[in-house]
């Protein structure tokens, strides 16, 4: 079994990328925490300004997903990171883009450096296959208008460990998809080099980048297929996904209405459900 996991090295992501007037302004990275979007969250609740803050933990043994489900890995098997987006003068609007903008950076970033090809299903997760690579989770820092958006991407994680960390999902690792590359440090850099020049052009575009919106398309395997949304406060919807709109909802054809779905759990339907 391998288990060697070097310590993430930093140094080379933070001369590159780090400085005033970019999008990143500090890169920390901690031994250990519970979640990293929590963190963030309870800095900027202290008052501090966590605009451009990029978080990244050796492990996390709280990480939090969608409907506040809970997730663990195993010390330095996953990048575990959460970033600070200071959306002053932008749209609300436009803030839905930025989970959908990080997943294409992310997917773009892991198919450079490893040669695997990952697809987005929609609101967050990062597939190969039917396989979970990663996912994204995107919180408002309330009363300012801070995101903070949070990934989660398996590298080294073996196969035997896998029903430690997620039992009701189907997860897998670059290192179990047969990845060679799974130099932590290199990923994070790439990840976040893709992830800055998306953010540079988010911010100029006001939030709404169209040029986004088709990347967002080719790199879908949500659209097209036949769904059923799980919708807060129990109601449910089964149609094909057809597009996104101009906020990041996700279009759904029911057969009778086209209904645009702004969050939910979104289930892939194979044709006989």
């Amino acid at each position: 079994m391998n288990r060697h996991r070097p310590p993430l090295d930093i140094a080379g992501v933070r001369r590159d990328l780090v400085g005033p007037g970019r999008a990143l302004r500090s890169i920390e990275v901690v031994d250990s925490t519970g979640s990293t979007n929590a963190d963030l969250l309870a800095r900027h609740g202290a008052g501090e300004d966590i605009d451009g803050a990029a978080l990244i933990a050796e492990h996390q043994s709280a990480g939090r997903g969608r409907n506040g489900r809970r997730w663990s890995t195993p010390a330095r098997s996953q990048i575990a990171l959460s970033l600070g987006v200071g959306a002053a003068g932008l749209a609300p609007a436009g803030w839905g883009w930025l989970p959908l903008l990080t997943g294409v950076a992310v997917i773009d970033a892991v198919a450079a450096t490893t040669g695997i090809k990952a697809g987005l299903k929609w609101p967050n997760d990062i597939l190969v296959g039917e396989r979970k690579l990663g996912g994204i989770l995107a919180e408002v820092a309330a009363p300012d208008p801070v995101i903070v958006v949070g990934l989660g991407l398996n590298v080294s994680l073996e196969a035997s460990e896998i029903d430690d960390v997620a039992p009701d999902q189907q997860a897998t690792s670059l290192l179990i998809l047969g990845s060679t590359m799974t130099d932590r440090s290199a990923l994070l850099g790439a990840i976040l080099a893709e992830w800055t020049a998306r953010i540079d052009r988010w911010r100029a575009s006001g939030g709404v980048d169209h040029s986004l919106l088709d990347d967002y398309r080719r790199r879908s395997v949500t659209l097209g297929t036949r769904v059923r949304a799980e919708l807060p406060g129990g109601r449910e919807i089964i149609g094909v996904a057809t597009d996104l709109d101009e906020l990041g909802q996700l279009k759904i054809d029911t057969g009778t209405q086209a209904v645009s779905v702004a969050a939910g759990d979104i289930t892939h339907l194979r044709p006989a459900d």
